[in-house]
């Protein structure tokens, strides 16, 4: 599976925090920044938006390095993805994701 792929399947090289982060663009950070702190209701700052991809070396948002329920659960099981996961089809940590984002499943049954 290519590595920029996610725990949950999403492509991070199409993730905003990545493109802002290889880019070392300041006024995408600074928009990302704000929609996320619409979107999620707490304060997200313009510095935290910076991301390798979270199955590869590198700086994570702090929520991807921290916070993510889905790469915690992978990286406790050692799981490449979601997609080596028996559990796959009945996981409510990566049910929404995968409901919501036909790419994403595709890549995670793809493994």
């Amino acid at each position: 599976m290519r590595e920029m792929i996610g725990y949950c399947g999403l492509d991070c090289e199409k993730c905003q925090a990545y493109i802002a982060t290889k880019n070392n663009d300041d006024n995408l950070r600074r928009q990302v920044a704000d929609e996320w702190s619409k979107l999620n209701g707490v304060l997200i700052t313009p510095e935290m938006i910076n991301c390798d991809g979270c199955r590869v070396n590198g700086v994570k948002t702090p929520f991807c390095d921290k916070l993510c329920p889905i790469r915690q659960c992978a990286l406790k099981n050692e799981k490449e993805t979601c997609g080596a996961c028996s559990l796959l089809d009945t996981c409510d940590k990566v049910a929404r994701i995968i409901a919501n984002n036909g790419e994403a499943l595709s890549n995670l049954k793809c493994e």
